[in-house]
Parts: C-alpha cells; structure tokens; sequence
C-alpha cells in the first residue's frame, strides 16, 4: 500500500527535464501527432496508449528508422497474442546500430574493460569494418536469413560484431555466457539448431583463468547442425582442428551488406531462466526490438551521442542484449567481462569512474551488497559523469535508494535513480525510468510509454494503491512473434494468455499507486497466501537482509496436505554471524514492525545458501517444489541453477518434514 502523500527522495531540476529527450519528443509529438503538450508525462503516457498506433508511428519519425520498403498500417490484428506490427516494412536492426559510424568515425562505439579495469577503445570505423568482413564471411559459409548463430562467449566485443554481423545477414543470433556448463548451453542451443558457433576457449573471472576447451568440444559433438566453429583465443590457445579463426574472419576491409527483411523477422533468441524445464526459447523480431529499444534507450534512459552506457551484465541475460541496443541511440557502450566485486566490492564504480559512464546500470543485489560492505562510492570514485544509477534484476529495497541518494548526495551530486522491471519475454522494461518524473523511495517511477500496464485483481479488475497481478492490456513491439519449436503457439498462449484471455499476464504482484509509480513485489507464481492475503516475497527480503547478520534469505509458501500452510524463511548468514534466539527474536520482531504480524515465517532455518538460476535470481519456485516433495529431477533443470549442491539441504529437509 502506498502512503498518502510522501514527499519524492528526488526531483529533477527544471534544467534536467527542460532538455531531456523525452520532453523534446513530446513537444514535437504534440506538433506534428496531436500529442498532448501541456501534462507532463501521465498526460504523454495516457495518449501513448490510447493513440498507440499514432504513438509508433511518431517513434519510428523521430529517431528516423530508417525502411526500404514502407509499411501498410502500423498494427494489423491487435489481438494478444498475434499482433502484427507494420506489416509490409523491411528494414535492419544491424544498420541502425551501426548509422553513428558514418558522423564519428575515430570516436569509440565499445570501451571494453576486463579486471584490469583499464578501457580498450573499438571506434565506431572499426566495429563498422569487422561487422562488415564477419558479414561477408558468414554469407561464404552459406548462412543465410532465417539461419541461427550461435555464441558461447563473454561480454566482449567479439560477441558484439557477432551479433551485429548475423542481424547484418537476416540470420538469428543466440547466445550464453561462458560460465554456462554444457548442459545448460545444450538445453538452449539444441533446440534452435545453430548453423555456426562462436566460441572462446576459456574466460577469465574472479582473478583466475577458467579453461572451457572440452566443454567446447562437447558442445561440437552435441550439434550436429553446425557448419563451422569460429575460435575465439581469448586465453590465446590455438584454434582447435576444424576451427576458424576469430581474425581470419574479421581480417577483411568490407562494406556491411544489410540484409532487408521484414518487420517481424526474427532478430534473436533468448532464454527463460528453464528452472523447472527445458528454457523457453523466445524469439523476437527486428524491427520489434528496433522500436522498443530506441524508445526505451533514447526516450526513458535518455541516451545519445556522448553518453557512455554500462551496464553489468552478461551474454546470457537479456540486459546483455539491451545494453548492445545502446548503440542505436549513438552511444558508447561499456563491456565489461569479469567478476562483479574483483578485486573487491567497489569493483563495478571504479569501472563506471574510469569510463566516464553516463548511465550506469547494475542489480539491485549489488547495491545492497555495497551498502552492507561499507562502500562510499560517490567518496572513494569520480562518479561525476554519472547522471543516473539504474537497477533491476529484482526490486531495489527503499534502504537501497536511500543508501544511493545519500551517498551521491554527500557529495554535491544530483543522482536520478532508476529501479526498472521488465522481462526477457520483452526484452525491455514495463516500468521504470522517466527523467522528467520524482522518485520515490522503493517505487519505479512510471509505466514506459506505449505500455498499458495494469493492476488486476483474479476476476480482471484494475486495482489502485492495492497489490494485484501486473498484466499488460494492449501489444508491445517486443512482445514474442514466437517461441522456438511451438508450432500452435500453445506453450507461447499457455506462457502469458491462460489467466486473463487476450490480456499478458507476467507473473509479478505490483502496485500502480495513485500518484502513477509503479511498486514491485516479488514474482506471483511463488505467492505467499496466508488466510487469503497475498504478499511479497521481496518485501520480506528487504526487511531481513537489512540486519547485518543476514547475508541473504529466501521465503516460501507451502500449501500442506492436510490444508495448512508452512512458511519457512531460510537464512544464510553473514561469517561469524550465530542464529542464536537474539537473532532469531529481532527477525521476527522487524518483519512484525515493519510489515504484519502475518508476514512472520513460522521458522527460520540457517541455511549453507541461497540458490539462484544462473543470472543471479533466486530460486523459490523449484524450491517450494521440493518442500512439496516433488524429486529434484522433477523440480529443477540441474543445468539452470548457479550452484545445484545447495538444493540437497531443501531435498533433505523435505525427506524429514515427510
């Protein structure tokens, strides 16, 4: 619930919002599309939704995308799922990326940064020329529109051209981080069928080298599909026998060759987190992808030309994928491949220092993690470039924007925080950034533009200032054309559509308040459901893992067989911390404070960890699962979780409640 009438944690000065690019694009909207020019953003919002084919239609002007053949309508079928949107475009996602090459040749397009954490420049000219010759050299491999390429490799720039390279030729790009196990790899490559893999032969993280030459070579014999194999040396070993070489490829000094394709030809796959399956491989289009990124870049992040964009992330997420979409706006865009905290905690600010970031993006656990650990960013680091410190991930906990705000503020700066929450099923944000907004301890500003986003109670009924079900009432560009190997659309129906027909439902609880921010509290399908009432998982874990002793904590809910209900918090904890009865008492005494009495778990377990899907999101669902009995081959894909080891504890403590 929000309270009535909190005062914003910040306010963006009338010299920030008066040249943000959003109140530009509104200005010329309400010229030139009857946008609405007094209001503000609700009032931009508001017709962004009502006027959604009008609202496209100004996005693609202003940020001329650019169409070798021109559309007939901007939305044909509005329906969810099988919305079509211009229908008769062609154009190409890799061009767009590369159009700022042809006005700032010499400036840097990547800054690559690895744990020396000392930046590489690649210009503009030459990510240009090396998409252009690995282009041309996966057309003389035979690849061709519609073709997948595949990519085991690092947040590098190899994994960059790759992409751009295959969007280039029409062919559709995949990709997993290198600290990806085989397994895990197999359960996403084999289902889309690569024509070509990209791969290094090993990567280096936390300080140490980490060789990945036989997972490789099983990767090889588990595809039969593949064409070629490309090596990537980035521990400088010798390709193996059959191999391409990364430089052979990249070598020549080629014009790029844009494949034109339509509208809503597939761009990339990616990857649910496959906790409980095989991961849903979703497809999303082109031009989908083109318009919601340059939307949400150029618009919400306010990103163009000078700025530099980080975000920490890795190929195997979707924020990956968003953070290379940063050069459509013009961008620098920051790479960095390495441990989050090498060589200690500060490790991510020191980056954003010495890359001038501009909008630096991070998770929410992160920024916790510092807090806990005594980091002064804004003391210890020149952070004076940055104009915004972004997180997702999971909600960021109101100790968490306070924490931020404070620390910048201490230092003279006027920090704009960003908690944004989105999905890989759209590879963008729902909520989240507005530059022109307040913001609001533990709230994201606003819902993005173009999305009707909703509170719904079970029977459909919107809610305010209440939790209910985040659903989103009309189409997004970015929404799936597909998942992969789905031929009737039931996985892809059964995914988003089963619970409100024609309406996408995500599976998060949230709050829309009645001042127009958005309030996130945890995913719905691991509901807590006490005597009725609905709560957060992420509310919980705001209040317990603000005690020190507290590393980190996982709640969950489960339905008994004689009709009871058992809540257990697990707790690992800090070193030299003891879940002794002080600690145990001062758990359940904040939850009680600060939430309800019903938000108390009936028992709190120590815990060795909290295991996580392997883009650092907790796992309570295959864990309430095991509680339930279930086999942990039954409960959990092996290959989705960071540390499968930890699921034993659950295993066998399910064994002795039973």
């Amino acid at each position: 619930m929000s309270t009535a009438n909190p005062q914003p944690l910040w306010q963006p000065d009338p010299e920030r919002i008066a040249k943000a690019r959003i109140t530009r694009f509104q200005a010329w909207a309400a010229e030139h599309h009857g946008a609405p020019a007094e209001g503000g953003y609700p009032a931009l919002h508001r017709w962004s939704v009502d006027q959604l084919d009008t609202f496209w239609k100004a996005v693609t002007e202003w940020f001329d995308v650019r169409f070798s053949t021109p559309y007939a309508r901007v939305l044909d079928d509005r329906a969810m799922p099988g919305a079509r949107w211009f229908p008769g475009a062609t154009l190409n996602y890799a061009e767009h990326a590369l159009r700022a090459a042809a006005d700032r040749a010499g400036e840097p397009a990547l800054l690559c940064v690895d744990e020396t954490h000392e930046p590489r420049p690649v210009t503009w000219s030459e990510l240009r020329r090396q998409v252009g010759s690995l282009a041309a050299g996966l057309r003389a491999l035979g690849v061709r529109p519609g073709d997948r390429v595949s990519g085991y490799l690092p947040n590098i720039p190899q994994a960059v051209v790759a992409l751009l390279a295959s969007a280039a030729v029409g062919a559709v790009w995949t990709s997993c981080a290198p600290d990806f196990g085989a397994r895990s790899v197999l359960d996403r490559f084999q289902q889309v069928e690569p024509v070509v893999l990209f791969t290094v032969d090993g990567y280096r993280y936390g300080g140490k080298e980490h060789d990945r030459r036989e997972i490789v070579a099983e990767l090889r014999r588990e595809l039969p599909t593949l064409r070629a194999v490309v090596h990537v040396p980035l521990l400088g070993t010798e390709a193996p026998e059959g191999a391409l070489e990364w430089s052979a490829l990249t070598a020549g000094d080629t014009e790029p060759v844009y494949e034109q394709v339509p509208f809503d030809h597939p761009l990339w796959v990616l990857y649910s987190s496959g906790t409980t399956g095989l991961p849903k491989a979703i497809v999303q289009s082109q031009g989908g992808i083109l318009v919601e990124h340059l939307k949400q870049l150029g618009l919400h992040c306010d990103l163009g030309p000078g700025d530099r964009f980080f975000w920490y992330t890795s190929t195997g997420w979707m924020m990956w994928n968003f953070l290379v979409s940063g050069l459509l706006t013009g961008t620098t865009i920051v790479l960095y491949d390495g441990s989050p905290g090498h060589p200690d905690t500060g490790a991510q600010w020191r980056i954003a220092e010495r890359t001038g970031a501009t909008l630096y993006g991070t998770s929410a656990a992160y920024v916790m993690a510092c807090r806990k650990a005594g980091v002064h960013p804004a003391r210890d680091y020149d952070l004076s470039r940055v104009d915004c410190v972004a997180t997702t991930g999971s909600p960021l906990p109101p100790d968490g924007f306070r924490w931020l705000h404070d620390e910048f503020a201490e230092s003279g700066a006027d920090l704009w925080i960003a908690s944004v929450s989105g999905g890989t099923d759209v590879c963008s944000c729902f909520a989240g950034a507005v530059p022109t907004l307040p913001v609001y301890t533990g709230e994201l500003q606003a819902p993005a533009l173009g999305t009707d986003l909703h509170s719904w109670d079970p029977s459909g009924r919107p809610l305010v200032d209440e939790v209910g079900e985040l659903v989103v009432t009309q189409p997004m560009p970015s929404m799936p054309i597909h998942f992969w190997n789905d031929p009737d659309g039931s996985r892809y129906h059964h995914s988003y559509f089963d619970t409100y027909p024609g309406v996408w439902r995500h599976g998060d609880w949230i709050t829309l308040t009645s001042r127009g921010s958005v309030i996130i509290h945890g995913r719905s399908d691991s509901t807590l459901n006490r005597q009725g009432v609905r709560m957060g998982s992420a509310d919980i874990y705001e209040v317990v893992e603000r005690l020190p002793e507290i590393r980190e904590s996982l709640v969950i809910g489960v339905e008994q067989p004689d009709g009871g209900y058992w809540m257990p918090l697990f707790v690992h904890l800090a070193p030299d911390a003891v879940l002794d009865e002080n600690l145990l008492n001062r758990v359940k005494q904040a939850i009680r404070e600060q939430l309800s009495p019903r938000h108390v778990p009936d028992e709190i377990i120590e815990v060795p960890g909290i295991p996580h899907t392997l883009t650092g999101k907790r796992i309570e669902v295959p864990v309430k699962r095991l509680l339930q009995g279930t086999p942990l081959d039954k409960a959990v894909n092996p290959g989705s979780i960071d540390n499968l080891a930890l699921l034993a504890f659950y295993e066998e403590l399910a064994r002795k409640r039973a």
